[in-house]
């Protein structure tokens, strides 16, 4: 019997527009191992592993008259050079000319016929570097143990490490009818299931978020700060189709410098950061800021802890967060920052990681993906924007041999939403990708680099 999307997982469907692309993604840059690194060599790697995330090779099936939610079948026809392809940049392609190309990438949908995946290798970088775009859509993200095709292909050592062989065989495609016949059987056996179907993609999406809301009804409640909506802000207009990307890459020991003078945590001194950087931006665009005026953050917080069986595992809070910048001074910033998080934290009215899973179908490699589930549930009454900010290992990641040296997360944006923020942090480095509307965010290189100049802003506090 195949597996069945969710009512969650399938709403990521049915709500995707045109305006509003439905996958998360990322952007790797690496230093290719002396005896090179290219597209057949990528293929290669790919075809390895993917053996690893058996999903990656199946597609989405509907069910006929949309009496239950769809299917995954797979793919019979799977083709690894599909999903796995190649672009360049004029030599020597600089960071500019990168980051355009990862907007245009980002601003297509996936292709609903096949696998909704795509991995692009870009080649010509400056300095003989090498990028690695993923593209992933969030009805793949769909349980605890999902696992993302861009990690399955990194290891903790130039030396690739061994992987079972592949003897995957495509079963054969199910037939309309035994589809029907199977969607019946799990409405007879599951009658409240019928009440997560729905007469055409509108409604499914209505009544998945209705669902959504239901769930993270702690969400809600979790801030005082969600009694007032969100206020206004240049942050939140329509949006289009296309898409800017920016990029901001700082250093891990700026964040922990001020942490160690200042108090806090590295997460508070990052929200402390990107508040400065708004309150810059702002100013660059003329908009009135005064000693009031707040952006409001919807930030999921990945927390590690041991779990009952002594192995490592994450956790995760979301909370909503006034960002104070109309606030002059960095250190003030960061210590209001640092109260609001602690007074999220103290009230015990944070969102833990069971209910998150239910809101999300949480899942490690894939956190960037929770901010834009939880955030397409609500709307921008609540919030200005997203800021996602994920630990990552802080110890070099290898693909067949080449060193990874720098990731960006594409957080994508939730309707209404002008940009997202997400951030990664990687082998002594912070890195920011910035996702944003191409008509509203023409500046988006400006805020990337404000946010540069936010961490040297509060870094200076700590050596005068």
């Amino acid at each position: 019997m195949p597996d069945r999307l969710s009512p969650l997982d399938v709403s990521f469907l049915y709500m995707e527009t045109p305006t509003t692309a439905m996958h998360v993604g990322g952007v790797a840059t690496f230093q290719p191992p002396e005896g090179g690194f290219d597209y057949e060599r990528l293929v290669e790697l790919i075809a390895q592993r993917i053996t690893l995330v058996p999903r990656y090779r199946q597609k989405v099936r509907s069910i006929p008259g949309r009496i239950a939610n769809p299917v995954w079948v797979d793919d019979e026809d799977f083709d690894v050079a599909y999903h796995v392809r190649r672009s360049a940049l004029p030599k020597p392609g600089t960071p500019a000319q990168l980051r355009e190309l990862v907007a245009r990438l980002q601003s297509r949908q996936l292709d609903r016929n096949r696998p909704l995946w795509e991995i692009y290798l870009v080649e010509g970088l400056e300095g003989g570097q090498v990028g690695i775009v993923t593209k992933t859509h969030h009805a793949m993200v769909d349980g605890i143990s999902a696992v993302d095709i861009g990690t399955v292909i990194l290891d903790l050592t130039p030396t690739p490490r061994e992987v079972p062989d592949d003897d995957w065989i495509p079963e054969r495609s199910p037939s309309s009818a035994s589809l029907m016949v199977g969607a019946v059987t799990d409405l007879v056996r599951r009658p409240s299931q019928a009440l997560d179907t729905a007469r055409s993609a509108v409604v499914d999406a209505r009544a998945t978020v209705g669902k959504i809301t239901t769930i993270a009804g702690g969400v809600l409640a979790s801030a005082r700060t969600m009694a007032r909506p969100a206020p206004d802000s240049p942050l939140n207009v329509p949006i289009g189709e296309q898409r800017r990307f920016g990029m901001a890459a700082t250093s891990l020991d700026g964040y922990k410098r001020v942490r160690k003078a200042h108090g806090g945590t590295v997460n508070d001194v990052v929200l402390a950061t990107v508040t400065g950087a708004l309150r810059t931006w702002l100013l660059t665009r003329g908009e009135t800021v005064t000693p009031s005026t707040t952006i409001r953050a919807m930030v999921p917080v990945s927390v590690r802890v041991d779990d009952q069986s002594g192995q490592l595992g994450n956790r995760v809070s979301s909370y909503f967060v006034d960002l104070p910048v109309g606030e002059i001074n960095p250190v003030m910033r960061l210590r209001q920052v640092s109260a609001a998080m602690r007074a999220h934290k103290d009230s015990g009215q944070a969102v833990g990681a069971d209910a998150l899973v239910q809101l999300t179908g949480f899942a490690p490699p894939t956190i960037h993906a929770l901010a834009a589930r939880a955030a397409s549930g609500f709307t921008r009454r609540l919030f200005n924007l997203v800021v996602t900010n994920v630990p990552g290992p802080q110890f070099p990641l290898y693909a067949a041999g080449a060193r990874m040296l720098e990731m960006y997360p594409v957080v994508p944006l939730a309707k209404g939403q002008a940009v997202s923020i997400g951030l990664t942090s990687y082998d002594g480095g912070v890195y920011y990708g910035l996702n944003a509307d191409r008509d509203a965010m023409p500046d988006i290189d400006v805020l990337a680099g404000c946010l540069e100049e936010s961490l040297a802003e509060l870094v200076a506090t700590v050596e005068r």
